[in-house]
């Protein structure tokens, strides 16, 4: 099964601007890639494990500022 990544409708198209991470659902687990370097290395977590993890992005948890 070929992942089919997509990334978030936030990042920009232009270049510069278009810096952004793509995520992709494979088989129950959530793959994430650098959209600057599709080819290399990517990520690969456990359903349950990205929910929380993005329950948390959402909750501001992991915010810089």
């Amino acid at each position: 099964m070929t992942p089919v990544w997509r990334k978030s409708s936030h990042s920009g198209t232009d270049a510069g601007t278009s810096d952004c991470v793509e995520v992709a659902r494979l088989v129950g687990n959530i793959e994430v890639r650098d959209s600057k370097a599709p080819e290399a290395p990517h990520l690969v977590f456990g359903s349950a494990d990205w929910r929380a993890f993005a329950r948390r992005v959402k909750s501001g948890e992991h915010d810089l500022t």
